[in-house]
This record gives structure tokens, C-alpha cells and sequence, in this order.
């Protein structure tokens, strides 16, 4: 590959980029081949099209899945155990109750939101969803009104906000890692707006919605899970260890910019100690093993019992993971090819700013073939070449994460898992789902859009 020379012109590499783009939509939304099948077929064709040296093909393909597994594999697997431990515990059912209490029956929807977006930090969506909802449905009916729209929205919608915009979720540590933008910039921004997506397009959306459409709730998990332990973690506990991994990851990016600036040393060895316990990974698995103590070992649970629930959290995720591998290794291949330097060249020519371009081919992306995760790394993939040569400050790099973050959620419908699992869940029929839930994730992408080019301006004043 190093002795290799791209022959091909702009327009056929764009064409190219374009054809395989459209063959991915083509398997994926006609055909119906599985997203993963589908990533390394395009990227295998694709290479061959762009002329990419045999010999160097499969190097290339591996290399690009591998790469983007390094990282995103870890967070993901662990912090699916994270949220399994704090879901089989009782933690998140005891945190929800103690919101509830404090903030009172009429303001319960705010309350469920808040332990939504704490919960979802570390888990899922659609687990912590599925894990929420029994909570959700008891509390709607304990409640006068009776209708699951003004409890169950907000708190899917910041199910929602945390799974684009915030690591460990593979979206964004995907985006994050083909950018090359700071992890822990990125979870600090993140955090900073997704309270205020979520009020917007959650909360108050939720609430106009509510009085406008009366869902009666749902016979499917009205009642508490049986399973439930009777010794619960305290709400403290519970926030406490879902607080430790944010706060190790600030702790290396603080000392990682305390080091470049020249105040500490970054050679010294206690330094590149906390800079190691900090690494987003460490970080998971010290708190995955901490959850491990807190949740089971000191509440009378054997090594055997904790090992199945752990290892339950990991088949649920592993499609995510190859997906997500897939969608890096077809970003490889695009860039080993020299289309992302063709596509960076375009719009150059068109005078489109890089982070609006990156929202526009998520947004398209997303439409098209309705996850999220194959829009946000195919977007990434085709816009980090660009990315890769501005001249862009690293929290300029980090609104283009997020603004690509915000493009993947846009409006999904039919097309998307997530709309047939938030509208069957809840009782939705087709046409209230869209009315609702399609709505909310197009208020949600324009919301964060518009936060990631208030930060871009904020990153070009700094």
C-alpha cells in the first residue's frame, strides 16, 4: 500500500463512494441482509472497484475492523455488564422510587427522565429502555391520568440523548475514534448538552404530547418483576458507582491537559498511573468490578450467580460491536482508497462546511436505512478525511462528533428497530408512533446539531 498511487479522478471516486453507499441500502433495506453481512460485502467491492492492490485488500478490511474494535468492543461489552449489575440488583428500580418521592406525583415524568439519563450512561438503549419500562408503566398507573405517553416519552427520549451523544455508546466512540477528537472532550460536551436536548425534546415534548393523545397503559410489564431482590442498593450507592468512571475519565483528560500545558510532569510514573486509571476502558473495568463488590459479593450473591448475570449482558450487544466494526472497516477502505479525499475535495469546491456536511450524510444515512450506528460511522468514515486535514481545534473536532452524533438520530420511522420497540412497548399503533416518537428524534437531531455549531463557534473563539 505504500508504494500504491490512486489513478482514479474525483468524479469516479465519488461515483464509487456513491454506488456503495447506495449497494449498502440496497442490501440492507430490499434485500434485508443483516447490516454486518451487508458492511463487508460493500467494503470487499469497493476495494476491488477502487483499485486497491489485491494483496493489500484484506490487510485493509481487517485492519479497519480491528481498529475500531480495539476500543469501542471494550466499552461496549463493559458497560453493558455495568448496567446489567445496577439492573439485576434492584438499584435502578430503588434510584427511580427515591426520584419519585422526592419530586412528587406531578412531577414524576421530570424525575423518571433524570434517572433515565443517569441510567443511560452506561447502558443501552434499548436495554435500559426495556429495563425502565415495568418502573414506567407502575408509576403511570399509581398516578392520576393513566396515560403512558407522559411518563414513557421522556424517559425514552433520554435513553436516547445518552446513546448518540455520550461514550461508552458505540455511536459516538465510533465518531469519536475515526475524528480522532479527544474521548474525554467528547463526554464532557455530552454531558454539558444533553440535559437541555433531553428538557426540550423529551421532557416538554413529552408533555404537549400528553395532553393531546391519551394512552391508557399497557398490560405488557404493569407489574414489578417478581425477581426483584428485597434488599435493594441505596439511590447514593447507586449514583456513586455510576459516577466513577465519569470522574476517572476526566481525571486522565484533566492531567493530560495539565501535562501539555506544562504544569505536571507526564513522564513522571504516579502521573501516567492516574493518566492509565483514567483511559476510558481502565475506567469501565474498575467500575465494572467495583459494581461487581457493591451489587453482589456484599449483598450475599456467589461468584456463580454474579459470572451468568455478567455474562447475560454480553449477547444482547454483540450484534452492535460487528456492526460497528463493519461500519469502520468500510470507513477504511474509503480512506485507503482515496474516496474521503475525493469527498473532502467536493466540498471544498461547494463551499460546505465540513460539520454541516457531516450532519447532511447522517441525516440522509439514517432515512435511508434507519440505524444509527451505520449512519453516524458511515458518515464519520466519509467525512474524517476532511476532518483529518482542517485545521481544526480539538473542540472544533469534537462539535463535528457530535454534530454527525445528532444526524444518525434524526426521525426514524419504519425502517429503524427502535421505532417498532418504543411504539409496541407502549401500545402505539403506526400512525401514533410517528406522530410521537418520529417527531422526538427529529426535535432531538436538530436540538444537538444546534448545540455542536454553538460549540464549533465557541472552539474557533479558544
Amino acid at each position: 500500500m505504500d508504494d500504491w498511487t490512486q489513478t482514479l479522478g474525483t468524479a469516479p471516486l465519488l461515483a464509487i463512494a456513491a454506488g456503495a453507499i447506495a449497494l449498502i441500502l440496497v442490501l440492507i433495506i430490499w434485500l434485508k441482509v443483516h447490516a454486518f453481512l451487508a458492511l463487508i460485502i460493500v467494503s470487499l467491492v469497493t476495494a476491488f472497484v477502487a483499485g486497491i492492490p489485491v494483496s493489500a485488500i484484506v490487510s485493509t478490511l481487517t485492519g479497519g475492523f480491528g481498529g475500531t474494535l480495539g476500543t469501542v468492543a471494550l466499552l461496549v461489552a463493559l458497560g453493558a455488564m455495568l448496567g446489567r449489575l445496577i439492573e439485576h440488583s434492584g438499584g435502578a428500580q430503588s434510584l427511580a422510587e427515591t426520584f419519585v418521592r422526592i419530586f412528587g406525583e406531578k412531577r414524576a415524568p421530570f424525575a423518571l427522565g433524570i434517572v433515565s439519563l443517569i441510567l443511560g450512561f452506561p447502558m443501552f438503549f434499548d436495554a435500559g429502555l426495556v429495563m425502565m419500562l415495568p418502573i414506567i408503566f407502575a408509576i403511570a398507573r399509581r398516578v392520576s391520568g393513566n396515560n403512558v405517553l407522559l411518563f414513557g416519552l421522556p424517559a425514552a427520549a433520554a435513553f436516547s440523548v445518552m446513546h448518540v451523544f455520550l461514550p461508552p455508546h458505540p455511536g459516538p466512540v465510533s465518531a469519536t475514534e475515526l475524528y480522532g477528537a479527544n474521548l474525554g472532550l467528547v463526554l464532557l460536551v455530552g454531558l454539558i448538552i444533553a440535559f437541555p436536548i433531553w428538557y426540550l425534546s423529551g421532557y416538554l415534548w413529552g408533555k404537549f404530547v400528553a395532553r393531546r393523545i391519551v394512552l391508557p397503559v399497557p398490560a405488557l410489564f404493569g407489574d414489578v418483576d417478581a425477581d426483584q431482590p428485597n434488599n435493594p442498593p441505596k439511590p447514593i450507592t447507586v449514583i456513586a458507582v455510576l459516577l466513577l468512571p465519569m470522574l476517572l475519565i476526566f481525571l486522565n483528560t484533566g492531567l493530560t491537559t495539565l501535562g501539555s500545558a506544562g504544569v505536571v510532569d507526564t513522564e513522571n510514573t504516579v502521573i501516567q498511573v492516574l493518566v492509565l486509571l483514567g483511559n476510558s476502558p481502565v475506567a469501565l473495568l474498575i467500575t465494572v468490578l467495583v459494581a461487581t463488590v457493591v451489587f453482589g459479593f456484599r449483598r450475599g450473591e456467589n461468584g456463580t450467580a454474579l459470572e451468568k448475570v455478567v455474562d447475560s449482558a454480553l449477547g444482547p450487544v454483540c450484534s452492535v460491536i460487528l456492526i460497528t466494526g463493519a461500519g469502520g472497516m468500510f470507513g477504511a477502505v474509503l480512506r485507503a482508497s482515496g474516496i474521503g479525499d475525493a469527498l473532502a475535495d467536493s466540498l471544498s469546491d461547494l463551499g460546505l462546511p465540513v460539520i454541516v456536511a457531516a450532519y447532511i450524510i447522517a441525516v440522509i444515512l439514517r432515512l435511508a436505512q434507519g440505524s444509527a450506528t451505520v449512519a453516524l460511522v458511515t458518515a464519520a468514515g466519509l467525512a474524517a478525511p476532511a476532518v483529518m486535514a482542517g485545521d481544526f481545534s480539538p473542540l472544533q473536532v469534537v462539535a463535528i462528533t457530535i454534530a454527525t452524533a445528532a444526524g444518525s438520530v434524526f426521525a426514524g420511522h419504519v425502517n429503524d428497530s427502535g421505532f417498532w420497540l418504543v411504539g409496541r412497548l407502549m401500545g402505539m399503533d403506526v400512525k401514533t408512533t410517528l406522530k410521537t416518537w418520529t417527531v422526538q428524534q427529529a426535535i432531538e437531531s436538530v436540538l444537538g446539531f444546534a448545540a455542536a455549531l454553538l460549540v464549533f463557534a465557541i472552539g474557533a473563539v479558544l
